[in-house]
């Protein structure tokens, strides 16, 4: 109830008083509904696949650019990796991942999900990214979908499945 008193709210201060068309109000709420290329790299940590597949359609749907949705993923991957090559060398968790600059819901999951993760599968995930870079900008690669957003799709299960929690 409180969520649909403050749309109200919002589209009396969006439009003057009167009756709203539908459009209005269908532009007001997709507003809300909008999809998160950042909440999509989250939910891939998650390992909530399913979610990140509808994540990565409603982008697509919505004209986001592959290429800053690729960068938010890649971008997780990185972290990762430098993560990972800390507890590597030695670091307890806390230490590594304040260095890198991890905190909030991001320290949660990376600290789940890495202790799980070789160093070699966080390797073989920046390999990917850098291809799936590739092909958001255009390069054809035989191995891989020629189309961005599948490429994408590709990339985010494979981490998304590895992330998830196994019972």
């Amino acid at each position: 109830m409180l969520a649909a008193h403050q749309e109200v709210q919002k589209l009396a201060l969006l439009h003057p008083a009167g009756e709203l068309s539908f459009e209005q109000v269908e532009a007001a709420v997709l507003n809300v509904a909008r999809y998160d290329a950042f909440k999509l790299a989250e939910t891939v940590l998650a390992g909530h696949t399913e979610r990140v597949q509808r994540m990565l359609d409603g982008l697509q749907a919505e004209g986001e650019a592959p290429v800053l949705v690729h960068w938010a993923l890649s971008e997780d991957i990185r972290t990762l990796a430098r993560v990972r090559q800390a507890l590597d060398a030695g670091r307890p968790m806390p230490m590594a991942l304040r260095e890198h600059r991890v905190w909030g819901a991001k320290e949660k999951l990376m600290e789940r999900v890495l202790p799980r993760l070789s160093s070699a599968t966080v390797a073989q995930w920046l390999q990917d990214a850098h291809v799936v870079d590739g092909i958001a900008k255009g390069l054809k690669v035989p191995t891989w979908p020629a189309d961005p957003w599948d490429a994408l799709h590709r990339l985010a299960t494979q981490v998304s499945q590895a992330c998830a929690v196994r019972g």
